[in-house]
């Protein structure tokens, strides 16, 4: 893995990556808007196995917003993610309310460098990688770094959130 990236420099997934001086790669990509899914157009574009390319998405859990991040090659389990956190119920989040409390556009949210920091939870099938692929903080940009890096600068509970 390449160490910090100038390059793709202004996305605040980038600025708070390359600020904690952790060590990352970036991926760019040519984005299609008319293909179905943005994490396997990532994983396709980049040749890497959707088990290893993470979505980041915005639930609401009891009244309050929640990144889950979870491999694209799976859906999020509500129900695993509200008891993740201590909640009862999770639904996803309206997209135009995750759009302006993230800073980020559907398709290009990622984990790292929001708007505002939202509790997040990490799948766990994310610890069996040395390294991971998540936005970058738009569509057609991707970084890849170490789980235990993501969780650290995201504080992410690591808890068994996806499933096939």
């Amino acid at each position: 893995m390449a160490k910090k990236q100038k390059q793709a420099a202004g996305t605040p997934a980038i600025v708070a990556l390359s600020a904690a001086g952790v060590a990352f790669t970036s991926h760019a990509y040519e984005h299609d808007p008319a293909h179905p899914s943005y994490g396997e157009e990532a994983a396709q574009a980049m040749g890497v196995s959707p088990d290893r390319v993470f979505k980041t998405l915005i639930a609401d859990v009891d009244g309050v917003l929640t990144v889950a991040v979870v491999p694209v090659s799976g859906q999020l389990d509500l129900k695993a993610l509200a008891a993740a956190v201590g909640g009862k119920r999770a639904a996803m989040a309206d997209p135009a309310l995750a759009e302006r409390t993230t800073g980020y556009v559907l398709g290009g949210i990622s984990p790292l460098g929001q708007r505002r920091r939202l509790r997040t939870v990490l799948d766990a099938s994310a610890s069996a990688h040395a390294t991971i692929c998540v936005s970058a903080g738009r569509r057609g940009l991707e970084v890849e770094l170490s789980p235990a890096d993501l969780t650290t600068l995201t504080e992410a509970v690591l808890a068994p959130v996806a499933r096939p």
